[in-house]
């Protein structure tokens, strides 16, 4: 199983594809989509062209994006919102799940707390995934969130067959 994690943002959206086989997890890939353009709508085009193209050239078999954290300014909270959309719709689009997750879930599953700082974040991912040089902190977060989703998932398929074996 491909999994695509995706760290939404307007500037630079990061995003990692792990491979989880038995249960083992390995790197495929990571990288940044950057906003080109002056206005939103071109902004929010580029974004949606890059990662239609990452998602067709990695071929993932299920997604997960990061909640977007709310601060204090609402304009700016709306923009990056609207960049999430983007992360959940291109996956969507090609038929897969998209599993969503919040900043505290992802670096607990990862580090252990919930209230690790990006640091710890990107040494574990580093640690959990041997050799990896994210291209950038964004494309660590996305790792760090493909992670999350990887292990989400596996536990889940083993609740489901336990459940199965249980009938």
């Amino acid at each position: 199983m491909r999994v695509i994690g995706i760290d939404p943002g307007l500037r630079s959206l990061g995003w990692g594809v792990v491979a989880v086989k038995g249960g083992r997890v390995s790197h495929v890939a990571n990288g940044q989509c950057r906003t080109e353009g002056r206005d939103l709508a071109a902004r929010l085009l580029s974004l949606y062209r890059q990662l239609t193209e990452v998602v067709s050239t990695h071929a993932p078999d299920t997604a997960a994006v990061e909640n977007t954290f709310v601060n204090r300014d609402g304009a700016g909270t709306l923009k990056l919102g609207q960049a999430r959309g983007i992360a959940l719709l291109v996956p969507a689009q090609a038929g897969l799940d998209v599993g969503e997750y919040a900043p505290n879930a992802v670096k607990k599953a990862v580090v252990g707390v919930g209230h690790a700082d990006k640091r710890q974040v990107a040494h574990m991912v580093r640690m959990l995934l041997p050799g990896v040089e994210p291209v950038g902190p964004d494309a660590c977060d996305a790792l760090a969130v493909a992670l999350c989703h990887a292990w989400a998932a596996g536990a889940s398929a083993r609740l489901a067959a336990a459940v199965e074996r249980a009938r």
